[in-house]
């Protein structure tokens, strides 16, 4: 009884820790003071100044428009390179594998600053360089969750196709891609996600001029937080 007692209270509490600070936002978002200590009175006066907003508006439809651009070239390359590692000998394959968790393992830091090097020598920093980031890091969270639904699917029909005459195109389109479409909808989901949360090596890639949600609220943390970003 009393652990089952403390397994709640520990629940409770890592709850509280995770969702607390969302919810001082959610609070501050209609706060009529501008005071983070002081309540003014319910307003929706903030989600009105936001969508008037220019500069915030416009790095909300970069943030967006970067997680489902890069988030699509991902999945495209990451369905390919999932098949071509899945048709791989034991040995590459493995070799593969380890090489894909890579960049999932390596600090964001390093990351970032790998690709603006690679960057500052072949390609002027922007909105291209940023998006190429994204499908760079994205990529191997499309691989690992096709790669499962490869090893599940039946080969066999995808074969019993081919030798009843139907082209490769056709095959993968009709057949082989059913069979992994929740991978490729997991993976997808995930890159947006992925896309979404990142700072650190957006803030390394992109261009002056460039801004997304995350990129634009740190550079306003020196000049003092705005309402609006509550919103």
């Amino acid at each position: 009884m009393i652990s089952k007692t403390l397994g709640k209270i520990y629940i409770a509490l890592i709850m509280i820790f995770l969702y607390a600070p969302i919810g001082v936002l959610i609070v501050l978002s209609f706060n009529d003071s501008r005071s983070r200590v002081v309540w003014g009175g319910f307003t929706l006066d903030w989600y009105t100044s936001l969508l008037n907003n220019s500069t915030i508006m416009k790095a909300l439809g970069t943030t967006f428009g970067l997680a489902l651009s890069s988030a699509l070239i991902a999945s495209v390359l990451g369905v390919l390179g999932a098949i071509g590692i899945y048709s791989m000998r034991q040995k590459g394959y493995k070799l593969m594998l380890f090489a894909t968790n890579i960049p999932m393992i390596n600090a964001d830091i390093v990351t970032g600053i790998a690709l603006l090097l690679w960057f500052v020598r072949f390609l002027p920093l922007g909105f291209t360089s940023v998006l190429l980031a994204h499908v760079t890091f994205n990529i191997p969270y499309v691989i690992l969750c096709v790669l499962p639904k490869l090893k599940d699917m039946d080969i066999y029909q995808y074969e019993a196709a081919l030798d009843l005459g139907a082209k490769e195109s056709y095959a993968f389109i009709h057949i082989l891609l059913p069979q992994i479409l929740p991978g490729v909808l997991s993976g997808f989901l995930m890159a947006v996600t992925m896309s979404m949360d990142d700072f650190v090596i957006t803030y390394f890639t992109k261009g002056a001029g460039v801004n997304t949600l995350s990129t634009l609220i740190y550079g306003q943390i020196r000049k003092g937080i705005k309402p609006e970003i509550y919103v």
